[in-house]
């Protein structure tokens, strides 16, 4: 179906309506004395919108964190955050101020605000750029930690491995004596004369006989004895001692010592490498990442976390004071609203030619030109007399 072209009135309408309404903002533009690109005002305001909302959504992150399940610790911690969000919505309109604002005294105090508010963004900024590095700064941390514990164990591993040594060399010789003198006493026990028994008899006192068994043992026996039983009990003890010194020993080895340092490097060196603070440090300070110091890597990060966070405290100011133009001289647009009225064409023509015929000596004496005015006709350039001749063509020329 063919589609009907649209009517020339209404296109016509609709060119003077568009017409009409670019030189109402034209002039407008011109009364206020600058223009707002209000798209460029749009994207600044997108772009503190979204830091805004990063910065309140790392807060509540943070908050969770490290508010150990207190709630009102955590709205605490929210409280902040929510100020310092106020105070950055106001640097797009600060920023705009500062450069429509006719009186410099408030044009500094602008500016004074908006360098305020960029530093509550950047801390905002900064705590999410340290917030995104933390994870891996903290493996990396943990990591080394190992790594020395297992560099400590494995320097002191010689002492303790000396200790351990004598220990059971002590014990052993312990268990050495008292098996010694266990077999003296033994040696010397067996050695006594057995027992003498002999039976007695005779009257009691109350003259009935009696007749019994006595036996003599040695002196020396009951101590020997006792000697024997003392040594067992020495052995028992000393013998445990032992056995737990030379299992104290037996864990002991410098070859596992080594293979604990070799798993504890290659897992730092693992959390190192995907740390991309270290990375880029390594490559600045020309060195292997493993062997980058503390400093080093918090010196980049200060580096890492403030120069963006300075850069996106500034852009959508920038972004506002470039959306306002401010007009620079009074030619650059018409100031005064002065228009040239059609009618009064044939008169500037007419001064025109008035000048050039005084200049060149023509000068003729002007007929009145209050029909024509009245009239509205068009006023001749040329109103010499039907005898005169024309202009000389160098005349014209220079005209």
């Amino acid at each position: 179906m063919r589609k009907t072209p649209p009517s020339r009135d209404v296109q016509r309408e609709r060119r003077e309506w568009q017409r009409e309404s670019d030189r109402w903002t034209h002039e407008r533009h011109v009364e206020k004395g600058y223009r707002i690109k209000w798209g460029y005002v749009g994207i600044a305001y997108l772009v503190e919108f979204m830091v805004i909302g990063a910065s309140l959504w790392g807060a509540w992150l943070f908050a969770g964190v490290y508010s150990d399940g207190d709630s009102k610790a955590f709205y605490f911690m929210l409280l902040a955050p929510l100020v310092y969000a106020a105070v950055e919505l106001c640097r797009v309109p600060l920023g705009i101020l500062a450069r429509t604002q006719r009186s410099y005294a408030i044009r500094i105090m602008a500016i004074i605000g908006i360098i305020f508010a960029a530093g509550v963004t950047t801390k905002s900024v900064s705590q999410l750029g340290e917030m995104m590095f933390h994870p891996r700064l903290m493996d990396a941390a943990k990591a080394k930690t190992a790594l020395k514990d297992a560099q400590a164990d494995r320097g002191t591993i010689d002492g303790r491995i000396s200790a351990a040594d004598a220990r059971v060399a002590q014990y052993t010789a312990e268990l050495d004596q008292i098996e010694k003198r266990a077999a003296e006493n033994a040696s010397q026990l067996s050695a006594l004369p057995a027992q003498r028994c002999e039976r007695i008899s005779g009257t009691n006192s109350r003259g009935q006989r009696y007749s019994n068994l006595k036996c003599v043992t040695d002196p020396r026996t009951a101590t020997l004895n006792a000697s024997v039983a003392k040594a067992g009990s020495d052995r028992a003890g000393v013998t445990k001692a032992l056995e737990e010194a030379r299992k104290a020993r037996s864990a002991l080895d410098r070859g596992e010592a080594d293979r604990k340092v070799a798993d504890a490097e290659q897992t730092y060196r693992n959390s190192v490498n995907r740390s991309q603070l270290h990375s880029f440090t390594a490559m600045v300070y020309g060195v292997d990442p493993i062997d980058v110091t503390e400093a080093q890597v918090h010196a980049f990060l200060r580096i890492f976390v403030f120069v963006p966070a300075l850069c996106a405290a500034f852009a959508s100011t920038i972004l506002a004071l470039c959306a306002v133009s401010v007009r620079k001289t009074f030619m650059d647009e018409d100031d005064l609203g002065a228009t040239v009225d059609p009618a009064a064409t044939p008169y500037m023509l007419d001064s025109i030619t008035d000048a050039l015929r005084q200049e060149i000596g023509l000068a003729q004496p002007k007929p009145p030109r209050e029909a024509n005015a009245a009239s509205g006709a068009v006023i001749p350039i040329d109103r010499r007399p039907a005898g005169q001749t024309s202009l000389p063509a160098s005349a014209g020329a220079g005209a």
